[in-house]
């Protein structure tokens, strides 16, 4: 906040913390440009922090012709594979396949019309294949997955026993996943942080002063106002208001693009957000028969699905629902009953229950404008609109500013819709770039081990008399690298009791060093930012009474929270874990 108060002028602010406003933020630092970022919320709060978690190329995408955006996205995937191994990685996926030759009348006219044409009619094997092959040719050029294979009934159910006996067909292929968004997020954030304090120099508000950050992001930040003097900033921990000026404004908040242009004084004539939800299962039965793959299919409705296994948990996803814009989004009770519903069509002989639930969560997504368009065929490429803004009133003579908002964009893509954004922005600004970011390692992924031997080698060489290797496997899962960086903070706390670093008693995962660390490097404003975004716990259904407890209190010391407010802390944390996440509050109460 002193950063951005003492200087409030950057040559470009963005208004967004989700993926795509922070990547956008770490390609224009990486050129040198003086810039600063704002998020509302937490960082990757919104729609990015409520997604699939896959990084895939698109396949059904295929079917709305919009091949350039599979293109891209499987350029993008391999290319996330190799800078961002610690976060992305390969997913196998089997599509369950009930017919052989349907579909195929229907399925022109939903490339023609991008709409369900009377009953809806589902995709046989000739279709998938012939989708498949499609989508194999896309990755010619660089890819690193092998292509799909095609097997009968009998071999398929060799493989997967417990599918329904009453599949035809079952063809396997190969996608990734990103089994941590969020800290995926925060390293690309602290990658953009880090090239605006090596940049130093010139800041683009005539201040030549060797060390003055030219990248600076702060969450809980948002844009409330244009005021006489540019667009009010508030402090959503404080309720404390400032001005700010820039010469370019980028506005990626995603669903809420034509709040914050009306807010701004711009256009709002863009978005048509549509909801999507998922639960997280714990259930043993359901995870051993998805064999370690993503069960990728099209329910009876049409609507592609989606079960897959994330460590020892089953995620199962998704709706697609036009959204309430005035209301925060939440897995409703019929969208549960949908889930079960799916998982009893794949795999009908394995039992569900409402108790196998740890954690459930809903986003929209930024999709366009779309009208009679059906949510399903929208489509998920992304567009850059610019428009012009005015910043100051009359008291300050006012002055047109240009402001590019991002209407789309999906997980797959950001690094890509992020250097064609910071592209536009300088040719607003007359500069050059100077970096690409397509083969640069992402944070914690730079000289990440990725076998399993490189994995255990890791670990053992980072074993010490304090940290064991389970220890060092949980910060190695977290951080990627940079738990090296993590590692030398925990042991180099100071001396005594009060300082030394103490692993929690309710979760090996913690300890109050690194709660330390978080606070000091990772912008802490809540508990449950630790809880959600810092640490996959809350997703994993392993908050307790006792661990909100003891994290409040780790973070009372760096934070200087008094008792009243570690109070308020765990209460704010209960009511969103229960409110919008269906955690049940007999876990959460001591």
């Amino acid at each position: 906040m002193e950063q951005l108060r003492d200087r409030p002028h950057a040559q470009v602010l963005i208004i967004g913390g989700g993926i795509n406003g922070v990547g956008t933020f770490r390609d224009l630092a990486l050129q040198g440009i003086d810039v600063a970022l704002v998020e509302r919320g937490d960082y990757c709060q919104g729609a990015s922090g409520a997604s699939s978690h896959m990084i895939h190329g698109g396949i059904r995408y295929l079917e709305n012709g919009e091949f350039r955006l599979v293109q891209e996205s499987v350029v993008e995937r391999n290319g996330l594979l190799n800078i961002a191994p610690h976060y992305v990685k390969p997913l196998k996926t089997t599509i369950p396949i009930f017919s052989t030759f349907s579909g195929i009348l229907a399925a022109p006219l939903r490339f023609l019309t991008h709409k369900q044409q009377g009953k809806h009619v589902e995709r046989g094997a000739f279709l998938i294949k012939a989708g498949l092959t499609l989508y194999d040719s896309f990755s010619r050029n660089g890819g690193s997955v092998p292509r799909h294979q095609f097997m009968g009934r009998k071999t398929a159910l060799s493989e997967l026993p417990k599918l329904n006996p009453e599949i035809k067909y079952a063809a396997t292929y190969f996608d990734a996943s990103v089994h941590n968004p969020e800290r995926l997020t925060l390293d690309v954030l602290q990658d953009g942080e880090k090239a605006g304090a090596a940049g130093g120099g010139t800041t683009g508000a005539g201040d030549n002063t060797a060390g003055v950050s030219q990248a600076r992001a702060i969450n809980y930040v948002g844009a409330t106002a244009v005021t006489d003097d540019g667009v009010e900033l508030t402090d959503q921990l404080t309720g404390k208001s400032f001005s700010f000026t820039a010469d370019v404004v980028v506005n990626t908040t995603g669903a809420w693009v034509d709040q914050t242009n009306a807010v701004l004084g711009g256009a709002t004539r863009y978005m048509g957000g549509t909801k999507g939800s998922h639960i997280v299962l714990d259930h043993p039965e359901l995870l051993a028969a998805c064999n370690g793959r993503e069960i990728f299919f099209e329910h009876t409705d049409g609507r592609i699905v989606l079960i897959y296994p994330m460590g020892d948990r089953v995620l199962v996803g998704t709706t697609d629902i036009d959204a309430d814009m005035t209301e925060t989004p939440v897995c409703t009770p019929e969208e549960v009953d949908y889930f079960f519903e799916l998982i009893g069509h794949v795999f009908p002989s394995i039992p569900m229950d409402r108790g196998n639930i740890v954690y459930s969560f809903a986003g929209v997504r930024p999709l366009p404008r779309h009208d009679e368009t059906q949510p399903g065929f929208v489509s998920r490429d992304y567009r850059i609109e610019r428009s012009e803004v005015t910043l100051g009133g009359k008291a300050s003579g006012g002055r047109k500013v240009s402001t590019l908002s991002l209407v789309g964009g999906k997980w797959t893509t950001f690094r890509a819709l992020s250097e064609h954004m910071a592209d536009d922005v300088l040719a607003i600004l007359g500069s050059e770039r100077k970096v690409s970011t397509a083969k640069l390692a992402i944070g914690g992924g730079a000289g990440f081990p990725c076998t399993d031997a490189g994995i255990e080698a890791w670990i053992r060489g980072h074993v010490t008399p304090t940290l064991d290797a389970t220890r060092a496997g949980v910060l190695l899962t977290r951080y990627g690298t940079r738990a090296t960086e993590v590692i030398a903070y925990l042991q180099n706390g100071p001396s005594g009791q009060d300082g030394a670093d103490r692993v929690f008693d309710s979760t090996p995962e913690l300890s109050s060093r690194e709660i330390a660390f978080m606070v000091e490097h990772e912008q802490i404003g809540h508990l449950i930012d630790v809880l959600i975004r810092r640490t996959s716990l809350a997703f994993r259904g392993l908050v307790t009474a006792d661990l909100l407890t003891e994290t409040a209190q780790a973070l009372a010391g760096p934070l200087g929270w008094d008792a009243s407010r570690c109070a308020d802390e765990i209460q704010h944390a209960q009511d969103i874990l229960h409110r919008f996440h269906g955690v049940q509050d007999k876990s959460l109460i001591a």
